[in-house]
């Protein structure tokens, strides 16, 4: 019993009985009775009473979890742990609605890996796996705590930047775009792998207002990197942008 409580409420505990509440080989809390009414406190009635009540909410509680957990197995991929694309179409749409709202800019991203097959060829579908799992968990660390990323299908991300116009999600979009291409990945396993992205990016309201015309362009302005040059970032009706990394390497 913590002393305190009493100090708190300004009473005198006198008498108490406590049940844990108990699932399986797990216990999940506990349940008190403080401060019986009458003269001869709580007997073997109430304490059989309170654990039947425990029994109840112990099974309440795991119920609870379960549902909790099975919602959140709808929503997030497997593989990477990052929300899924079916849970991606939701939160586009309440972007939208916000933004039309309090008059909000955002932006997605969207990140192709290039050559991944390549990775899948020569190291097997675990490691690509791994390697998925590895990128995406990157990817969320170095996005703000409002923002969003997904794993779209395949070797696709997406991330959702709230409040953000295209100027600066071009800025971000550079940022992932050099963290995946100068990070050297799975490297406690000495594989040492290193990939370039193909990045687009799409912008509401100045590109698009729906959420359909807004994944459509950035994923447009994607592939328009893949199926030229790779390695680079365009945005939608702007074409590829200069790419500082590789115009260094070349001037060298």
């Amino acid at each position: 019993f913590f002393s305190k409580v009493d100090e708190k409420t300004k009473t005198e505990t006198q008498s108490i009985v406590a049940v844990p509440v108990r699932f399986r080989d797990t216990c999940l809390g506990v349940i008190e009775l403080i401060n019986c009414i009458g003269p001869e406190g709580f007997d073997a009635r109430d304490l059989k009473l309170l654990e039947a009540l425990s029994d109840f909410a112990a099974i309440a509680l795991e119920n609870a979890r379960h549902v909790k957990k099975i919602h959140e197995l709808t929503i997030t991929d497997d593989c990477t742990s990052l929300y899924n694309a079916r849970h991606m179409g939701f939160i586009l749409e309440t972007e939208i609605y916000r933004s039309q709202r309090y008059n909000y800019e955002f932006s997605i991203v969207f990140i192709d890996l290039d050559h991944f097959k390549q990775v899948n060829d020569t190291h097997g579908h675990l490691v690509g796996s791994r390697l998925l799992a590895e990128i995406g968990n990157a990817l969320k660390e170095h996005c703000r705590l409002i923002d969003f990323a997904f794993r779209y299908g395949g070797d696709e991300f997406v991330v959702l930047l709230p409040q953000t116009s295209k100027e600066n999600a071009l800025n971000v979009a550079r940022r992932l775009h050099k963290l995946v291409r100068e990070t050297t990945w799975l490297v406690p396993e000495e594989l040492n792998i290193r990939l370039t992205p193909s990045v687009g990016v799409a912008s509401y309201p100045v590109d698009s207002r729906t959420k359909e015309g807004l994944l459509h362009l950035a994923d447009e302005a994607m592939y328009l990197v893949k199926n030229t040059k790779r390695d680079s970032v365009a945005a939608a009706n702007m074409g590829i942008l200069p790419n500082p990394v590789a115009s260094a390497e070349s001037a060298g």
